[in-house]
């Protein structure tokens, strides 16, 4: 099984991008999503990016995953 996690955009290189994966820094191909630019927020599946993600989308994701309830 494959689990999709949200990365932040460090730097842009064409279609490859460096992501920050909760400190570990990976490549990632970025060709599926529309003006990639450092700071943004993606979802890095299988080596790509594959969707754009808001600052909530990745606080409400880290919640989830450690089990803790959101503040809504």
């Amino acid at each position: 099984m494959c689990l999709a996690a949200p990365a932040l955009i460090v730097e842009v290189n064409e279609n490859q991008a460096v992501v920050d994966l909760g400190g570990v820094r990976r490549e990632a191909n970025v060709a599926l999503i529309s003006d990639p630019r450092p700071g943004d927020y993606v979802l890095v599946h299988a080596g790509f990016a594959i969707r754009k993600w808001s600052e909530a989308d990745v606080k409400e994701w880290e919640a989830m995953w450690r089990n803790e309830p959101l503040d809504r």
